[in-house]
């Protein structure tokens, strides 16, 4: 089976038209002839055998290849990957586990023609985790269903639902929406013609260096610290509204601390502000003896 060779006649890289009407002439297998050949593959490797296996699932592959049309791939490079897949599928197929070639084989004919979709697609790695091919593979149909399948961006709501439905972030439907609107571009291809420049030419390094980064980073340390410190201060439920309230990218409101702490909504206001202003103090009192100490 490893060295079979499909004929010229019935290549799909050669007329995709003429390939699909040569494939027809490939009678499909009843269950008796199915398991008999494949015995005579498993335990004698007959090459005939396993060659009509393989070539009587050449239309399950075409069905399954055109499905995968929309990511503007060559539909007969998506049958020859799906091809080697049902060949791999043949080789591995038991007959007395009581199910069909066809059950099985499409398993590995998806597989191929996904993993050669995501290699081909994006020059950049695009995801090798089970979430991140299902939604590479389930985005487009999710927004065909949608009525959203020739917009740009996505609006929040379609973006949610979508993440829902696939278990995956709202910034993973975003970013993946982005990437299948816009294919891979060359660096390297000119910008109005010969002699005019490349793209490359005009990318500007945004980041900061190494010095302003590590500068950074350790400002953010010593701010956190002074304010951890400066919190050790508050007590116990003045450090939790102030945390609820100040600390939080989704402030928790004043009635759910009001119902928390059996006070109402205007004193936990109160309290909030009389923390925040504790903080406030104590940071300046801790940043000027650091001054000090630092001038000294």
């Amino acid at each position: 089976m490893s060295t079979m060779a499909f004929p010229a006649e019935i290549s799909p890289h050669a007329n995709l038209s003429r390939y699909l009407q040569s494939i027809r002439k490939f009678p499909v297998l009843s269950l008796e002839d199915e398991r008999g050949l494949a015995r005579r593959w498993r335990d004698h490797q007959d090459h005939e055998a396993g060659h009509r296996l393989v070539t009587s699932h050449l239309r399950l592959v075409a069905k399954i290849a055109m499905g995968y049309r929309g990511y503007g791939l060559p539909v007969g490079e998506l049958i020859g990957e799906g091809n080697v897949g049902v060949v791999q599928a043949v080789k591995r197929f038991d007959p007395e586990r009581g199910f069909r070639l066809s059950t099985y084989a499409m398993w590995w004919i998806r597989a191929a023609i996904q993993g050669y979709i995501l290699r081909s697609w994006s020059l950049v790695k695009m995801g090798t985790t089970t979430a991140q091919k299902r939604l590479f593979f389930n985005l487009r149909r999710l927004k065909g269903e949608m009525k959203a399948i020739d917009e740009g961006d996505l609006h929040p709501e379609q973006a949610a639902s979508i993440a829902d439905k696939l278990c995956v972030s709202e910034v993973d439907v975003v970013d993946m929406n982005s990437r299948l609107a816009g294919p891979d571009s060359s660096l390297n291809v000119a910008m109005r013609g010969e002699g005019e420049g490349e793209w490359q030419d005009w990318l500007v390094e945004e980041s900061d260096d190494q010095e302003t980064t590590v500068a950074a980073s350790q400002e953010l340390r010593g701010r956190r610290r002074l304010l951890a410190d400066a919190m050790e201060g508050l007590n116990e439920r003045e450090r939790h509204i102030f945390d609820e309230r100040r600390l939080k990218d989704k402030p928790v409101t004043l009635e759910i601390l009001s119902q928390q702490h059996g006070i109402s909504r205007e004193r936990v206001r109160q309290i909030e502000i009389q923390a925040f202003e504790k903080v406030q103090i104590s940071v300046r009192i801790a940043s000027g003896k650091e001054e000090c100490i630092a001038v000294h």
